[in-house]
């Protein structure tokens, strides 16, 4: 396989991606930094998270949308706020990935729906990963595998009749 300008696989050495995920504490600045950070350790990627709290989940205080646990920092809020706060805003992305680029390092995201999709392939991403999570999100990878782009899935969570549902889609 090969993302960007790198052969993937067996036969080559080891494809190193840095993840930003939430790190940039809602600092386009700090996110900035890390693209610098990653460079400068080595990476040869760095990936980004695309969605909102909308997209990725419900407005709910209650049940499992709430958090209850003494040992987290997020003890009190709900997995909507959560994401309110850890999503990287998509205004940043192309600065992102510019800086990636500048760098030298490729930049991909992992979509959570159909319009993050949709929004990456208006900034012509290399590739896409697939979260462990929405591995099972069929209409999901039909899309991303519809852009012909290289896609990397986790599969931890996956049954092998999910792994194989998966790789059939």
């Amino acid at each position: 396989m090969e993302i960007g300008n790198k052969n993937i696989g067996s036969a080559y050495r080891p494809f190193i991606i840095a993840e930003m995920s939430g790190n940039h504490n809602k600092s386009i600045e700090r996110a900035l930094e890390i693209v610098e950070a990653a460079s400068a350790a080595g990476a040869h990627a760095l990936k980004l998270q695309t969605y909102t709290a909308d997209t990725i989940t419900l407005d709910v205080r209650q049940d499992d949308f709430f958090i209850k646990d003494d040992n987290s920092l997020w003890d009190g809020k709900s997995l909507y706020e959560l994401y309110q706060e850890a999503h990287t805003p998509w205004e940043w992305h192309e600065s992102i990935m510019k800086k990636a680029s500048d760098l030298g390092i490729i930049c991909f995201s992992t979509p959570f729906d159909e319009t993050a999709v949709d929004f990456l392939e208006e900034l012509d991403v290399p590739a896409y990963k697939i979260a462990s999570l929405e591995n099972i999100h069929l209409p999901l990878i039909k899309k991303v595998a519809s852009k012909g782009k290289p896609m990397i899935i986790s599969t931890g969570m996956a049954s092998i009749a999910e792994l194989d549902e998966m790789v059939q889609t």
